[in-house]
């Protein structure tokens, strides 16, 4: 059991937040739409709702970032290390961070002293799937909001660390959990959940930020009645695009997964939410034949209602758990004269998408990896061709039906991008997307769902394609489908990407790394070892005039879990946890 812990403030702390004016400044919803355009904060995750993680600020650029050193680092303390996956939120020379174990802290950006720390109240039998990790947090008036691994929504006071309001989103004990940071859109706090491993129904839902109460609920597997609530009362919204089973064989749908594990994103344009959605429960794809939406989808959603404006699936009947979760990224570009409103993710089957938003309609799409095995390429529609040799058999043609035969896929499950973001330039129009070039044994097994159990129905081995190299960080161009340039890496990439006006692009590496490259040639101009691997968000602001950039240090995450032969290219490195802050020199 972990306990609630508030620092006591000292007097030169005291002095800061009164000089920053911390008791009296709230995070409106003007703040959070504007922050993009705003440098003296970041107010949200993706730095921008558009999750373009792009800042204009140039201070630090090309010439300049070789003086760039780190002024303060920041220890999570404990003995609980392992992935630290976070983004920072910055408000009045605040910063606020998640750690391992659903910790909140809350550090003076001038100094780095901890203002106060949050330990969630961990039961014994959570059961996350893939690390002990938490992405961030949300900030909202005074309200500093985050998900815990036993899937609550907890609310604190911004100032104290003190709990505000406390919300079971699902049971944690049906093998539900949320890691993802929840965004704020309209005065509403939206979340979704973790958990498809364990045959979950995923779900987004919405609550008023203010005081927790549920505003609305939207399933995500096929079949599931959404609902919203009025005076406090539960109203049906319709099933959720589609009748139960129908592209569900049986009963499945019940225990379908899908789950929206990694957050959303909001286009104000289009008044549209974007969630992804995860794998098909279980893996093995021959116990549900069809195409099991909406699995492995990109899903548009109102976000008054929660009704499904449009869906696009990625990968129709998944049988190699590529899901669909990872964001969906709005940006406009001009064709022929005209604006295109699109938006564009990069898969972890290894295909990248440009939709239109307003509709979801396929624009194009192309590989960001060298090699893909399970599919020849995307029709017009952008469905996938499959190469159907390559798909895991079904066991019950096996000899004694406990095992079907092996096949060598690629990209591995843990994707050709995985959770980590992408960054969007203004300046280059380039995507700058973290990507790993690996392969996997995958079979399929019987299983059949049991709650709060693992329901796979696979087994799996993952191997490196290359001696030399596992991690590509590319810049793409999202109008041509051509890659500008490589970043090679030894190592699987899993940290996010920051891109700013000073034409750099900003991320980490397992080897402990910060990197900053150029943006129009991937040339590295600069590196800072922090002393654990990274796979975490960096994020930039100004404050007293002065740029800064910030990022977590602590390694973990799938990658050691579930890695099986590269997990021992990366077994030497260190757990850890940090948060490390740079800028120039005066």
């Amino acid at each position: 059991m972990t306990k609630n812990k508030t620092k006591a403030l000292s007097l030169s702390m005291i002095v800061s937040l009164a000089l920053t004016g911390m008791a009296n400044a709230n995070v409106t919803d003007k703040d959070i739409l504007n922050d993009q355009m705003t440098t003296d904060d970041v107010v949200s995750y993706g730095l921008g709702l558009k999750g373009q993680r792009y800042s204009p600020l140039k201070k630090i650029n090309t010439e300049t970032v070789k003086e760039m050193r780190p002024v303060w680092a920041f220890s999570l303390g404990g003995e609980k290390q392992r992935g630290q996956e976070s983004q920072p939120m910055i408000k009045d020379g605040v910063m606020y961070i998640t750690g391992s174990y659903s910790r909140v802290y809350a550090i003076d950006a001038r100094t780095g002293d901890e203002l106060w720390q949050y330990d969630a109240r961990l039961p014994d039998g959570i059961m996350p799937c893939c690390d002990v990790i938490n992405r961030g947090v949300a900030l909202y008036g005074d309200l500093v909001i985050f998900g815990t691994l036993d899937a609550k929504l907890v609310a604190l006071d911004k100032n104290s660390g003190n709990v505000v309001w406390k919300k079971t989103v699902e049971d944690y004990k049906a093998g539900y959990s949320i890691t993802a940071a929840p965004i704020v859109v309209k005065g509403n706090v939206i979340t979704g959940v973790a958990g498809g491993e364990f045959g979950v129904v995923g779900k987004v839902r919405a609550y008023d930020a203010k005081n927790g109460k549920l505003v609305w609920e939207r399933p995500t597997v096929e079949g599931h009645m959404g609902y919203i609530w009025k005076d406090g009362k539960k109203m049906e919204n319709g099933i959720s695009g589609g009748q139960a089973g129908k592209t569900w064989p049986g009963d499945l749908w019940k225990s379908g997964g899908a789950a929206p594990w990694l957050g959303g994103t909001y286009d104000v344009d289009t008044d549209l939410l974007f969630f992804g959605t995860g794998n098909p429960a279980p893996w093995n794809s021959h116990l549900r034949p069809g195409d099991n939406l909406f699995s492995s989808s990109r899903l548009a959603i109102d976000p008054d209602t929660g009704k499904i404006v449009w869906h696009f699936q990625t990968t129709p009947h998944d049988g190699w758990d590529f899901d669909g979760v990872n964001e969906l990224v709005s940006f406009d570009y001009k064709q022929n004269g005209k604006t295109i409103k699109a938006a564009a993710t990069a898969d972890r089957n290894g295909f990248m998408y440009v939709l239109n938003r307003e509709n979801g309609d396929f624009i194009r799409g192309f590989p960001f990896v060298d090699k893909i095995s399970w599919a020849s390429g995307l029709d017009k529609n952008g469905r996938p061709l499959y190469i159907d040799s390559n798909r895991p058999s079904n066991p019950a043609d096996s000899k004694d039906g406990k095992k079907g035969s092996s096949v060598v896929a690629t990209p591995a499950f843990l994707g050709a991008k995985n959770w980590m973001p992408v960054a969007y330039s203004k300046d280059t129009e380039l995507f700058y997307v973290p990507s790993n070039e690996w392969s996997m044994d995958i079979w399929n097994e019987p299983t059949a769902y049991k709650k709060g159990s693992a329901y796979l129905g696979a087994g799996f081995t993952i191997k490196a394609i290359n001696e030399d190299y596992i991690g590509v960080l590319r810049a793409m161009d999202p109008k041509t489908g051509k890659e500008v340039w490589r970043f090679k890496n030894y190592s699987p990439l899993w940290a996010g990407v920051l891109a700013t006006a000073g034409n750099l692009v900003f991320t980490g590496n397992p080897e402990g790394y910060l990197l900053g490259l150029n943006a129009k040639t991937g040339d590295v101009e600069y590196k800072f070892n922090t002393g654990s691997g990274i796979v975490g968000s960096p994020i930039t602001w100004e404050m007293d005039g002065e740029q800064y950039i910030s990022v977590l240090s602590g390694w973990g995450g799938a990658v050691p879990l579930w890695g099986g032969d590269v997990a021992k290219r990366v077994k030497h490195l260190n757990q850890g946890g940090s948060v490390w802050t740079f800028k120039l020199p005066k």
